[in-house]
Parts: C-alpha cells; sequence; structure tokens
C-alpha cells in the first residue's frame, strides 16, 4: 500500500517537538551520507501511466508513496537550485546557522533551519518533500508526517542531469528538464571550446580554506560539487594529487603543497565572503607562506578567490555560475 503525508492534529504536537539535525554542507563536503541499507537504485517510476487522478504512486528506497500528480507546493532542502532551474520556487530554503543558505538562488521565500524544530516545514504546508542524501529512515518517516516524501538515491545524487530529470519527473514537468537540459549542454560546448583554447592542458584545482582552524580542503576528481562539470564536461585538467583521490575531498598536509602540480587554483572559503577581515587576513597569510609559494599558480598570480555557495554544489544553476566565474578568470 503508497504511503501518502497527512497533517493530522494528532501528530502535529509530536512533529513540532521533533528536531532535525543535518550536517552542514559547507563545513565537511558533499551532502550525500545516510544511513540507509535499502535499494540506492530506485526510480520515480509511476505505477501506471498518468491518468485524470490527482495522485500517482512512485517507489523510492523507502518503498512506495503516493503524490500529487502536480504538486503545487514543493519543499527540496539544499536541493533549490533544481526547482529554480525548472522554473519552480521551492516553499522554503534550506538554512544552517553554521554555514548559512545558498545565497546566489536570491530566492524570497521563509528560511529552514535544519538544526531545528520541524514546526516552520510544517506550517509551510508542502504537497511534496523531496529529500536527500542527510535523510535517514527515521527522518524520512517524521517528514512523511507531513508530506508526501520521496528521497533521491544517491547515485543519481551523484549526477546534476539526473537528479533535474527525476525532480522534473516527480513534478511532472518531464519536458521542462529536456529543455532546460538542451541548453545547459549547448553552454558546456560553447565554454569547454574557449577554455581549452585559453589555457589548454593546464591543471585546474579546487581548494577550500576552512575557517575556523586555516586548513586547506582539496577537492578531487569524484567531488561532487566540481568533478563532474569542470573535469568530465568542460575537460578541464587536474593537478595529478587530485586525480589519484578516491576521496572526495580531503585536508591537504603541509607535506604535500610542494608537490601540488595546479597551474590555477579557486580558492573558496568555508564560511563568510573575501571580504570579511577575518577570511581576507588568511588569505594575505595563505599568499606569504613560502610553502605555497612554491605551487606554480601561486607562483603566477593565478589563485582566484570565489564565492562560496555555489562552488559547494553540483546543481544546474550552479555550475552556470562556476562556468561564468572560469570564463571571466580564465578565458576574459
Amino acid at each position: 500500500m503508497a504511503r501518502s503525508g497527512f497533517m493530522k492534529t494528532g501528530w502535529i504536537s509530536l512533529i513540532t517537538a521533533a528536531m532535525i539535525t543535518v550536517t552542514g554542507c559547507g563545513s565537511t563536503g558533499d551532502q550525500a551520507g545516510t544511513t540507509m541499507t535499502t535499494d540506492q537504485s530506485a526510480q520515480a517510476t509511476p505505477s501506471k501511466a498518468p491518468s485524470q487522478t490527482e495522485t500517482r504512486v512512485v517507489t523510492d528506497g523507502f518503498g512506495e508513496v503516493k503524490i500529487p500528480t502536480k504538486p503545487k507546493r514543493v519543499s527540496a532542502l539544499y536541493r533549490e537550485d533544481y526547482l529554480v532551474a525548472l522554473g519552480v520556487t521551492p516553499i522554503v530554503q534550506y538554512y544552517n546557522p553554521m554555514w548559512g543558505k545558498q545565497d546566489y538562488l536570491k530566492l524570497e521565500v521563509p528560511l529552514f533551519d535544519v538544526t531545528g524544530s520541524i514546526e516552520a516545514l510544517l506550517v509551510s504546508e508542502p504537497d511534496l518533500i523531496i529529500g536527500t542524501g542527510e535523510v535517514d529512515a527515521a527522518q524520512y518517516e517524521l517528514y512523511s508526517k507531513v508530506a508526501p516524501t520521496f528521497r533521491l538515491p544517491d547515485d543519481v545524487l551523484a549526477d546534476s542531469r539526473k537528479t533535474l530529470t527525476l525532480i522534473a519527473d516527480l513534478l511532472g514537468i518531464s519536458g521542462k528538464a529536456e529543455q532546460v537540459l538542451a541548453d545547459y549542454d549547448a553552454r558546456i560546448v560553447d565554454v569547454k571550446a574557449k577554455l581549452n583554447a585559453a589555457i589548454g592542458d593546464e591543471k585546474l584545482v579546487v581548494l577550500r580554506m576552512n575557517v575556523a582552524d586555516k586548513s586547506i580542503n582539496i577537492f578531487g576528481i569524484h567531488n561532487t560539487f566540481v568533478g563532474q562539470i569542470l573535469y568530465e564536461d568542460l575537460g578541464l585538467n587536474a593537478p595529478r594529487f587530485a586525480k589519484a583521490m578516491t576521496e572526495s575531498n580531503i585536508v591537504l598536509s603541509k607535506e604535500v603543497i610542494p608537490e601540488l602540480d595546479a597551474d590555477h587554483i579557486i580558492l573558496l572559503p568555508s564560511n563568510g565572503t573575501w571580504e570579511e577581515e577575518s577570511n581576507a587576513k588568511a588569505l594575505e597569510e595563505m599568499k606569504a607562506n613560502p610553502l605555497w609559494k612554491t605551487v606554480p599558480a601561486f607562483k603566477n598570480g593565478h589563485v582566484y578567490p570565489v564565492e562560496r555557495s555555489y562552488w559547494q554544489t553540483g546543481a544546474i544553476t550552479a555550475n552556470g555560475l562556476k562556468m561564468d566565474d572560469l570564463l571571466r578568470l580564465l578565458a576574459p
């Protein structure tokens, strides 16, 4: 039997009292990671052909769930980018007080503090909740008390095109996804040609300065924020160390810095902006460090501080902004 979300009075006090804590996306890396042991290859496949009914049944890793055929009030926490790309305004936006929100989306909707009470989501009255990697079985059950909930599979979350396509299917607007992806892929072809002409095989890597302790994370070629768009789609070349990484991102040890053969470095802060005094000071200290002066990108002035919020997601709108940055910085 398919599950559906509900908001009966008997559940309100239980839901309001519950607290959800999820991993901050800006502090440790990717948003994926869950305690689920269910099949992660589940797809949003209708149990029957679309009809004139108002609901349909789809299947995720937790089983079948009945969702509206054309949902109007959608929550997709930390995947709001895909809704925006599809021309849909989410009813709330992901917010973590330790990290903030995805400022680049410029949304004017209520914030949902994912470290606090679910009440803010409850009062927004969603008719569909799209969950991601941080939603485990307990959180999924809680969300399902508020509204029908679909948890995106991990293998889909690792691919921006698959994520957009699946979300569009859940919203009943698959045709819109096809047009968005056609435009997206055409842009990639154009940008790839311009970057290849500008820097050829020169090596580029993305680093993140962690504000708390000034340690540096390096993003490998498998990182969901940058791997697909930079190294697969745009065909950019990564330093040897980034290519050899099996992890998504790791803290770069001081011993490795002199071996980092990067010709270009994209650098983002883990929190705040580079205009903030503490971040600006940390950046100047990094540039003055003798170890970093051995790296080709630092020697040649090819270190590019960027805005963090869209570099820390691999979604469609964010990737468009990354391409804007790359053209501005590398192929002016």
